[in-house]
């Protein structure tokens, strides 16, 4: 390490610490890669690899790609099975005497995507864990960009497998004693499978259900995510129990050659049952009809239930058009929601969240006008009239896309702020 500068001393430590991520190491405008990492990543984005230190006996394999595109970039890795450790300068190297101090602020992985581009609108983003002890298994699963958390528990290895081939996880999180032959098994559905070490310590404060396998299933899991993410998840919900047993129950062999939701030889969504039923108005309802495809119902009173809601939209097809109507101005509110716990909101996004709580209240006066309790049920609803008022008194209606760009908030809003931006045009400093 003597003949190494301080820099990649840093960057050595930092990548020792996340030897199975992708390291991106910020370096002023760039994202840096080096050595085994720049290899890979050069080949899987068809950028050019170079050298550093070109002129000494064992040059540097080295790739960059922008940080303002770097999202593109990321997605790619993400999408071929990657992990990608984001380090960035924790201080401005203008106003810094020496080394500039780097953190990873995020890991982002296949089962853990937030950005708008990086997931599909209309299918669930889910990272899944399980923990044995036999016979006992537990599985929990969480889409950390709606917030949905769900856990469960049985008896026997093949529910296990069918379960991970319904719920179709981009990731699985196990600990460390699990067999060879299970995750050759597990791979089959995902190519992504992390190994964490058993809990010792209780990381999140979830509602504790009475069957203690399933509150570490879910403590493993939110674990994992809070390692990765590194920041406030409080749109997470509150756990939810289920029963396998209150579903169909279906292989993966069964599922593929039902061709449900994919097709065998296109391993697409086309010429599936799905893409024959979907005419959802929203994401939100586009996932929720393939939550329903994945998993039929078995209960004759449930199944009724459903059905009786058919009925009622079919026999008042004036309200279920103006319901459609409604509902096409209606965003990924779930997502959305996700995005501002999160903190990587844009403008954009803000809008969109404003436009889809202003149709709550037509939503709930429709419905509430039917016949069938379920609907009626939905009158529940908040209408966040506090939120819509900050949001319409706040915003301008065509904002930059960037947070950053300025400009979102209108005149008038915050006094201060008002006084920033005159600032800011006359060249005026306080």
């Amino acid at each position: 390490m003597s003949n190494v500068t301080p820099m990649m001393q840093q960057y050595l430590k930092i990548k020792s610490e996340y030897q199975d991520c992708l390291l991106f190491f910020r370096l002023g405008d760039f994202y840096e890669m080096f050595y085994e990492d720049a290899k890979e990543a050069s080949r899987i984005l068809e950028i050019t690899l170079t050298k550093r230190d070109a002129k000494k006996e064992n040059p540097i394999p080295m790739c960059g790609v922008p940080y303002h595109s770097a999202d593109s970039y990321i997605d790619t890795l993400v999408n071929n099975g990657y992990k990608v450790a984001i380090c960035e300068q924790m201080e401005d190297p203008k106003q810094t005497k020496g080394m500039v101090r780097r953190e990873v602020v995020r890991i982002v992985t296949p089962g853990t995507v937030m950005e708008q581009g990086g997931v599909d609108d209309k299918q669930n983003n889910y990272i899944l864990s399980f923990v044995m002890n036999q016979p006992e298994i537990a599985l929990s699963y969480c889409d950390v960009s709606t917030g949905e958390l769900k856990v469960t528990h049985f008896n026997d290895e093949a529910t296990l497998l069918n379960e991970i081939t319904t719920i179709n996880p981009n990731e699985v999180v196990i600990n460390d004693n699990i067999s060879d032959h299970l995750k050759k098994q597990i791979n089959m559905v995902t190519e992504t499978i992390t190994v964490r070490e058993t809990l010792s310590s209780e990381i999140y404060s979830v509602n504790q259900t009475e069957h203690k396998l399933m509150y570490q299933a879910t403590q493993l899991l939110l674990d994992y995510i809070h390692h990765t993410q590194k920041r406030d998840l409080s749109h997470i919900e509150d756990v939810v129990q289920y029963a396998a047993i209150d579903y169909m129950k279906m292989d993966f062999y069964a599922k593929r050659n039902l061709e449900l939701t994919e097709s065998i030889r296109l391993k697409s969504k086309k010429g599936t049952l799905l893409w024959l039923m979907d005419e959802t108005k929203t994401p939100m309802g586009a996932r929720r009809l393939k939550q329903w495809i994945d998993r039929p119902l078995i209960s004759k009173e449930q199944i009724e239930a459903r059905l009786d809601i058919v009925d009622e939209f079919s026999a008042h097809f004036i309200e279920r058009d103006t319901l459609r109507t409604y509902l096409n101005q209606v965003y990924d509110i779930e997502r959305l929601v996700g995005r501002v716990s999160y903190g990587n909101v844009n403008a954009r996004d803000l809008i969109q969240l404003k436009h889809s709580i202003s149709e709550i209240p037509n939503i709930k006066a429709l419905l509430n006008s039917m016949n069938q309790d379920t609907l009626v049920q939905v009158n529940q609803l908040e209408p966040l009239d506090d939120l819509l008022d900050t949001l319409e008194q706040s915003l301008v209606e065509e904002p930059p896309i960037s947070v950053k760009d300025g400009g979102l908030f209108k005149v008038g809003f915050n006094i201060q702020l008002d006084e920033y931006l005159e600032a800011s045009k006359n060249g005026k400093h306080g």
